[in-house]
């Protein structure tokens, strides 16, 4: 027989909307009829009923989690994370596929809004002004920087760095960038650190794209390459970077022979084709637990609903120093999770 309030009131000696008190709000109780409370509750394995713990605290224990494409091997690693995380904050996850298409997201959260008590927004591609209309509940934004949402993403320009730097040593001098989707935050936030890179070390970077973040548009842009006067090519993420490999190698383009391809964000993949592909790696784990946590405690405090409702005023100064660490809300919470180059077997000193 199931274990039900009644039961726990009976043993703590208290009445049974003490119990629900002090299981749903803690804080509401005296400390002593807490912990008799929760001592009861362990003693007899009783678990509170989501549903009706919902009606009581106005929550619903549930995050809502919104991405572009499942298929995309980064996500799945990302969402593991997130679901690992959220479980151990007595949360579940409501997830949401946009397939790459912005107007979809917006739709997405609105209809998830009141199945949550709070969103993590993967890489979204809607615009800025469409996000915070929707902000009714908070929210926190992985792979992309929206003020004023608090945000969690990849130190691109570091891993950009690494990556030209370790093309230089190999000697190469005049390289690509085959880009991403146009609405992708990440590929502008990389195209800016590549850029820098580049110029710092007299090197000569020709752009490519935009594609589509497949395979098949690593593919369609990988003859635009073989084309111009380059000897190695940075793609904006690994399934490009594949589709590139793949093409050349119908091609009989040798790699790294005659080109060197370097991908980013270090997909499982990426070690397992021929030959292995050399990537920049985010700790995409880190991404989702350390977004979880600000979730969370963004929740937990006071007066977050609403959150860019109220910023949307502020808009104009947020924006304006929404570049500087420690701008504002969005500045204090605003963590940047390291990337590595992993060196494998697509990039080789130029052909001599």
């Amino acid at each position: 027989m199931a274990v039900t309030i009644k039961d726990v009131a009976r043993l703590a000696g208290v009445s049974a909307s003490s119990v629900c008190r002090a299981l749903a709000d803690p804080d509401r109780v005296r400390p002593e009829t807490r912990d008799r409370v929760q001592t009861a509750a362990r003693q007899l394995g009783y678990h509170p009923n989501r549903v009706a713990r919902s009606l009581i605290t106005g929550r619903t224990a549930n995050i809502g989690v919104v991405l572009p494409d499942l298929g995309n091997p980064f996500f799945p690693t990302v969402v593991k994370a997130i679901q690992t995380q959220a479980r151990r904050g007595d949360y579940a996850v409501l997830l949401t596929d946009t397939d790459e298409d912005p107007a979809v997201e917006v739709p997405a959260i609105r209809a998830l809004a009141m199945q949550v008590d709070g969103f993590l927004l993967c890489s979204p591609r809607a615009a800025d002004d469409e996000l915070r209309a929707v902000a009714e509940k908070p929210m926190v934004v992985l792979n992309r920087r929206i003020s004023p949402f608090p945000s969690v993403t990849a130190d691109n320009s570091g891993g950009m760095r690494q990556a030209v730097g370790h093309l230089h040593a190999l000697g190469h001098r005049t390289i690509s960038y085959v880009a991403g989707p146009r609405t992708s935050w990440s590929n502008r936030d990389r195209l800016r650190g590549l850029r820098a890179a580049t110029s710092a070390l007299g090197m000569t970077l020709i752009e490519i794209g935009n594609v589509a973040p497949t395979v098949a548009g690593g593919a369609a842009a990988a003859d635009l390459v073989a084309a111009a006067p380059v000897t190695a090519v940075l793609a904006y993420n690994d399934l490009v970077a594949l589709g590139l490999v793949q093409r050349f190698q119908a091609r009989g383009i040798a790699v790294p022979g005659q080109l060197s391809v370097v991908g980013f964000d270090d997909i499982l993949v990426a070690a397992l084709v021929g030959p292995p592909l050399t990537t920049v790696a985010i700790g995409k784990e880190q991404i989702g637990r350390v977004g979880v946590d600000l979730l969370l405690a963004l929740m937990a405090a006071p007066g977050t609903a609403g959150l860019a409702r109220a910023g949307s005023e502020r808009a104009g100064s947020e924006r304006a120093g929404s570049e500087r660490a420690g701008s504002g809300q969005a500045g204090r919470a605003r963590r940047v999770v390291p990337t590595q180059l992993i060196v494998r077997g697509s990039t080789g000193p130029v052909a001599r």
